[in-house]
């Protein structure tokens, strides 16, 4: 750790923009005091990986319409309570009177349905390659049990998109650990070659100092790289058994990210044989077209344009116990990493 250290410390080259992809990351690069132990010419900005925080407004509205309308319990993970839709939140919702659950894993909902059979139990599944695979699991075991009474609404979204939507938004990319423990290295590879660098890092802070040590250091040879700097959990070929229960359930749609917009081919639907668990399928969601806070400016810090202290709301009407984005909702989301560690860097 002291020799990256030395490599940070004695940068003195051209301003270096790194992304870094991974709310995780966000959180643990303020925890551990990363941040300020890095020289004015190193930047860290924090791009769209927070599963909460890109997903649309809209997908909220889905969900308190199914609670509203089709009188469906709502199982979720606590982050999305808050986060506001278009008019309310489901926080919002239950308080009028929605059943909205929160579980701390997919499974959780089956059991749930399982033993409340006359409520039709909807799990809103968001998130990366990382989550995926345990969300689509519960389809399998509502088969094993033979409910009807189950199904998921998805948002759930893939990094490959995200990084090409970016990639001119930063110098290099400290790629998420844990996504590239389920799709391998080839995308950072293909990413390579077309001129576009990163590091994949783990989540200690010699795993992170060593990262952003590679980074200042193989940006000062003056061209393309990838590095895993986390070759003990991530593997050129990642996860066969995790890629193959996305395969077998999702195929690629065109997805609607927050703050960026659409990103061709980096949403999960499910396949058309697995409809029965598709709950806009089920009910016959209408389209809904979200609208967010006009004030809040989490998209352009969602995309590395701004830092959470240049929004005009941010600590002052937008606070984590009055949160008005997704990016100070989320445990990490962007905003409130800023919030809690009193970042201004």
């Amino acid at each position: 750790m002291n020799k990256a250290r030395e490599i940070i410390d004695a940068y003195q080259g051209p301003k270096l923009r790194i992304m870094e992809v991974c709310g995780t990351h966000t959180h643990e690069i303020f925890r551990l005091g990363i941040r300020s132990l890095l020289p004015e010419n190193i930047e860290v900005i924090s791009g769209p990986g927070c599963p909460v925080c890109v997903t649309p407004v809209d997908f909220i509205d889905e969900a308190i319409y199914l609670a509203q309308e089709h009188h469906c319990t709502i199982t979720t993970f606590g982050d999305l309570v808050r986060v506001p839709g278009t008019q309310a939140s489901l926080a919002q919702a239950r308080a009028d009177g929605a059943q909205v659950k929160v579980v701390y894993s997919p499974l959780d909902s089956v059991d749930y349905a399982q033993k409340h059979p006359e409520e039709d139990v909807v799990f809103l599944s968001i998130g990366f390659e990382t989550t995926t695979p345990a969300d689509l699991l519960t389809i399998e075991k509502a088969q094993a049990l033979g409910l009807t009474n189950f199904s998921l609404l998805t948002a759930n979204k893939t990094m490959p998109g995200a990084y090409e939507a970016m990639k001119d938004s930063c110098d290099a990319f400290l790629y998420p650990g844990h996504v590239h423990t389920i799709i391998g290295t080839g995308i950072c590879e293909k990413m390579k070659e077309e001129g576009v660098s990163g590091v994949i890092a783990g989540f200690t802070a010699k795993e992170l100092l060593t990262a952003i040590a590679l980074i200042v250091k193989k940006s000062q040879e003056g061209k393309p790289y990838f590095v895993n700097a986390y070759p003990r959990v991530v593997t050129d070929e990642g996860s066969p058994k995790g890629q193959a229960i996305i395969a077998k359930y999702t195929e690629s749609v065109d997805a609607m990210w927050r703050g960026i917009g659409v990103i061709p081919g980096s949403g999960l639907a499910l396949k058309d044989e697995y409809a029965a668990f598709d709950a806009r399928k089920k009910y016959q969601v209408p389209a809904m077209h979200g609208h967010a806070n006009p004030a809040c400016r989490c998209g352009e810090i969602l995309r590395g344009q701004i830092k959470p202290y240049e929004c005009p709301l941010f600590g002052k009407v937008c606070t984590r116990d009055h949160p008005v984005g997704a990016c100070m909702v989320s445990s990490e989301g962007t905003c409130a990493a800023y919030y809690l560690y009193g970042g201004q860097k």
